[in-house]
C-alpha cells in the first residue's frame, strides 16, 4: 500500500485527506489557510493570528543548498518514518498472532489431546467446515476430493448437493491444495497448518487496522494504539481463539484490508499508479471477503448504504463512488460464477439496491442544484426512488429464480424490529438466540475499562459535528472558502466514509450482538485515529483559545503515548495471568459417544440429531447425516423442523415416519435439549416446536391464544420408558449421562394402540 502521510505535519497542513478547519478568529486567519491549502506546504510555527512572515527580499536570500538540504531532510524522515511504522506494524501482527494461539493452546491443551478431542472442540458448524478440509486430505487426489464436493451425498441424507455452490469452502479446497504441494506432511500435522493459518490471518488483520488508523491520523502512534486496543478489547473485537475455523475468521481480515484500502483511495491527489494499484487491492479484498463468508451480501449492503448517504451529499467524489459500487457487485457476481450460480448471491439486496443507486444518479442528474429546499427534497425524492427500485428489482429477481433461501432472515428481522409476533420455527430460533439480540449493556463497561470507549465518544462527537456542518453546507449550496470573516468547515472524503462506517456498523451491532465483531475493530481504529489526529486536536484547542501549530503537535503525540504506558501498566498483570492459565479440553461424553460410532455403526449409516452435533458427527466419524448447521437453505431447515420433532409432542409413528423418510438409521437425543433449562421459559427449543406445532408450552406462565393442548406426552421424554409403542420402533444402543442412542426399526410392523396409562406422564 503507498505510503502513509507523515506524522510531522502540523494541523492547518492542507495535505491530510481528512484535515478540516474549525470557526477562526478572522479573515486574516481564513485567508492565510486558504493559500497553504493552495500551495500544499507545510504551517509555519507562528499561532492563530499571526500574518506570515514576507518573504526575504533579494540581498538577503538564502543560500543555494539549503532548501534541497530541507528536502532531502524531508524525504529521510519520511522514509525513516515509514520503515519504522511498517517494522512495528509487522510486529504488532505477528505478536497478536502468537498470543491469541497461546491462548487457544493453554485453554485447551491442544498438544496434548486426542486427535478425536481435537475435533470435538471445534464447535457447531466450526466442525461442518473443518470436516471438508479433511475430507480433501483423505481424497487420492486433489481432482477426487474436488469431485467430491461437488456431488456430495454424505452431508444430507438421500439428496447430493454440490457444496461448493451452497457454502462457502473454498478456503478449505486451496488450503488443502497448499498443504498437499508443500513437503512439510512429515513436519506438521494438517489440524496445526490450519489453525496456524487462520491465526496467521490475525496478523493481517491488525496490520490492516493499524494501516488505516495510520492513514487517517498521520502517524503511526495510532496504528500502535489501534492495535493495542484490539488486543485489549479481544473478548469483544474477536472469537478466533475459541471458533477458529467459523467464517468470520476468514473473511474480516480481507474486509479490513479492503477498508484500509478504501480509506487510501478516497484520499485526493492521488497518482493514476497508486490510483489503479489501490484499486485492485479494493476488489480483490471484497472478492476474497465475499467468497469466503455466506453474510458477505449483508455485510457490504450495509456498506453501500453508508457509502450512498455520503454520495447523495456530495461528500464523496462521485466518480469514486461508482467505482466502489461496481466493485461490490462485479466481485459478487464473480463469487456467484464460483459457487455455481448460487441463486441467493443473485437474490441479494446488495445487487439490487447497487444497480438502482447507478440508475437513479442517470434519472437525476441535476440532483446537486438549486437552494436549500429544492436540494432537500430532491434528495428525498432520489432516496425514495433508490428505495423503490430495489424493491421493484430484487422481488422481479427473486420471483424470476423462485428463490426461498433468505425467507427466514426477512421474518426474523419483521419479529425482532417489533412488526408483529410470529410462530415461525426458524425466525424464533434466531430471536431466542443471545447472539442475535440486543447488545447488551455490559459490553460498554469493558469498553470502558480500556478507556476506548471515552476516546470514541470524544472523537466521534468533534467528527460527526463537523460532517454534520458540512452536510449542511453542501445542502445549503453556500461556500465559505475565500470569503471574509468566514472559516471553511471541510472534510476529507477519507475521514467522512470511516465515520459513516464506524456509524452504520455500530447501529448493526446495537441492533444485533453478534454483528459486534464488525463494529468493535473500527472503533478502535477511529477511536486511535482521533486521538493522534491534528485536527480533531486543533478544533477542541481552538474551542478552548489556546490553539497553536506547536501546541497540536505536542498534544497529539503526547495524549496516546501517555494512554499506552498507562494501559500498558494496568493490563500487563492481567495478561501474564492469563498466559499462565493452564486449562484441559474435557468432554468424555462426546467423546466416548464418538468412540462408539465408530465402533458399532456402518459406514453408511444416517444419523439425526440436532444441528450442532451431527457437525461434530460428521468431522469425527464421516457418517452421512440428515441436517446440519449451514442453515441458509429453506429445503434444509425442513429438514431440521422434521428431525427436531423428537424433542415435540408428537406420536412415536409420526416421528418414526418423519426420521425415516429421511433415511434415518439412528437418532441421538440429548438431554441438555429434551430437560433444557439454558434458555427461559418460551425460548427452550421443545417451547419453540410447541408453538409452531399449534400446542400450549410447558410450565406454567401464559401462552398465545389458538394454542390448544398436545394429544401426546413429549417423544424425548416418554421414549426413555421404554413403552411397547416406542421399543416396536426403536431401539435404544447406547446412552451416557448426556446421549441416547436409538435404531430405527425399518420394516417394523405397525403397535398395537397404548393403553391410556400410557399416554400420561
Amino acid at each position: 500500500m503507498p505510503e502513509p502521510r507523515s506524522g510531522a505535519r502540523t494541523p492547518s497542513a492542507g495535505a491530510s485527506a481528512g484535515a478540516w478547519e474549525e470557526p477562526c478568529a478572522g479573515a486574516s486567519d481564513t485567508m492565510m489557510s486558504i493559500r497553504q491549502r493552495k500551495g500544499g506546504r507545510a504551517a509555519d510555527a507562528a499561532g492563530d493570528g499571526v500574518a506570515p512572515q514576507e518573504p526575504p527580499q533579494e540581498d538577503t536570500a538564502p543560500e543555494p543548498k539549503l532548501p534541497s538540504e530541507g528536502g532531502t531532510s524531508r524525504r529521510l524522515w519520511k522514509i525513516l518514518s515509514f520503515t519504522v511504522g511498517g517494522a512495528i506494524a509487522l510486529c504488532a501482527g505477528l505478536l497478536t498472532s502468537v498470543y491469541l494461539a497461546t491462548l487457544h493452546e493453554n485453554d485447551l491443551w491442544f498438544s496434548n489431546i486426542k486427535e478425536v478431542e481435537r475435533e470435538i472442540s471445534f464447535r457447531t458448524e466450526c466442525g461442518l467446515y473443518y470436516s471438508y478440509y479433511k475430507q480433501m486430505l483423505q481424497a487420492p487426489s486433489l481432482v477426487h476430493g474436488f469431485r467430491g464436493l461437488m456431488y456430495d451425498n454424505k452431508t444430507e441424507s438421500m439428496r447430493t448437493i454440490n457444496l461448493l455452490q451452497r457454502m462457502n469452502i473454498y478456503q478449505e479446497v486451496f488450503l488443502s491444495a497448499v498443504y498437499r504441494a508443500l513437503p512439510i506432511q512429515k513436519y506438521l500435522e494438517p489440524v496445526y497448518f490450519y489453525i496456524y493459518t487462520l491465526f496467521g490471518l490475525q496478523a493481517v488483520y491488525v496490520a490492516a487496522l493499524y494501516a488505516t488508523s495510520w492513514l487517517l491520523s498521520g502517524t503511526w502512534l495510532s496504528g500502535l494504539l489501534a492495535a493495542f486496543w484490539y488486543v485489549a478489547n479481544r473478548t469483544d473485537t474477536t472469537r478466533v481463539e475459541f471458533t477458529i475455523p467459523l467464517r468470520e475468521n476468514w473473511a474480516l481480515p480481507f474486509f479490513a484490508v479492503q477498508v484500509a484500502a478504501i480509506t487510501y483511495f478516497l484520499r485526493p491527489n492521488l497518482r493514476p499508479v497508486s490510483e489503479w494499484l489501490t484499486l485492485f487491492t479494493i476488489f480483490t479484498s471484497t472478492f476474497v471477503f465475499s467468497l469466503t463468508w455466506q453474510f458477505n451480501q449483508f455485510t457490504m449492503l450495509v456498506q453501500a448504504l453508508g457509502l450512498f448517504a455520503l454520495d447523495s451529499l456530495d461528500m464523496l467524489p462521485a466518480a469514486k463512488a461508482t467505482w466502489l459500487y461496481s466493485i461490490q457487485v462485479t466481485a459478487l457476481l464473480l463469487v456467484c460464477a464460483l459457487q455455481f450460480f448460487n441463486s441467493m448471491i443473485l437474490g441479494s439486496l446488495l445487487i439490487s439496491f447497487n444497480l438502482s443507486v447507478l440508475i437513479a444518479r442517470k434519472l437525476q442528474k441535476n440532483l446537486k442544484t438549486g437552494n436549500f429546499l429544492h436540494r432537500l427534497g430532491k434528495l428525498l425524492l432520489h432516496l425514495l426512488v433508490v428505495l423503490c427500485l430495489t424493491l421493484f428489482l430484487n422481488n422481479i429477481i427473486k420471483k424470476a429464480l423462485n428463490l426461498r433461501s433468505d425467507e427466514h432472515i426477512f421474518k426474523f428481522l419483521k419479529a425482532k424490529f417489533g412488526f408483529g409476533a410470529t410462530r415461525d420455527f426458524d425466525a424464533n430460533l434466531y430471536l431466542c438466540e443471545e447472539a442475535f439480540g440486543l447488545l447488551p449493556w455490559d459490553t460498554f463497561g469493558r469498553l470502558s475499562d480500556t478507556l476506548l470507549l471515552h476516546a470514541y465518544l470524544l472523537v466521534l462527537g468533534v467528527t460527526a459535528t463537523t460532517a454534520l456542518a458540512v452536510a449542511l453546507r453542501h445542502l445549503s449550496d453556500s461556500p465559505t472558502q475565500g470569503l471574509p470573516g468566514r472559516c471553511a468547515v471541510s472534510l476529507g472524503p477519507d475521514t467522512a466514509y470511516n465515520l459513516t462506517h464506524t456509524l452504520v456498523f455500530g447501529a448493526l451491532a446495537l441492533s444485533t450482538m453478534r454483528m459486534k465483531y464488525l463494529w468493535t475493530p473500527h472503533v478502535c481504529v477511529f477511536a486511535a485515529a482521533g486521538l493522534c489526529s491534528p485536527e480533531v486536536w486543533g478544533s477542541l484547542l481552538k474551542v478552548a483559545r489556546l490553539h497553536t501549530p506547536a501546541r497540536v503537535c505536542v498534544v497529539r503525540h503526547t495524549v496516546p503515548t501517555l494512554l499506552l504506558l498507562c494501559l500498558g501498566c494496568k493490563l500487563w498483570p492481567g495478561v501474564m495471568d492469563e498466559l499462565s492459565e493452564l486449562r484441559e479440553f474435557y468432554d468424555p461424553d462426546t467423546v466416548e459417544l464418538m468412540h462408539w460410532i465408530n465402533s458399532n455403526t456402518p459406514q453408511t449409516a444416517v444419523f439425526a440429531g440436532s444441528m450442532q452435533l451431527l457437525a461434530g458427527v460428521k468431522l469425527c466419524t464421516g457418517r452421512t447425516l440428515t441436517n446440519h448447521p449451514h442453515y441458509e437453505d429453506s429445503g434444509l431447515r425442513a429438514r431440521t423442523r422434521a428431525v427436531y420433532q423428537v424433542y415435540a409432542r408428537r406420536p412415536p409413528e409420526e416421528v418414526h415416519a418423519l426420521l425415516r423418510a429421511l433415511g434415518t438409521d439412528f437418532v441421538i437425543l440429548e438431554d441438555s435439549i429434551c430437560f433444557e433449562r439454558r434458555h427461559q421459559r418460551g425460548c427452550r427449543l421443545r417451547d419453540l416446536l410447541d408453538v409452531a406445532n399449534g400446542h400450549v408450552m410447558d410450565g406454567p406462565g401464559e401462552n398465545e391464544a389458538g394454542l390448544q393442548p398436545a394429544g401426546h406426552p413429549r417423544f424425548c421424554e416418554e421414549i426413555r420408558r421404554g413403552l411397547p409403542a416406542y421399543t416396536a420402533l426403536f431401539t435404544r444402543v447406547f446412552q451416557n449421562k448426556t446421549f441416547h442412542v436409538y435404531r430405527l426399526q425399518k420394516d417394523a410392523a405397525r403397535p398395537p394402540a397404548p393403553s391410556p396409562a400410557g399416554q400420561t406422564r
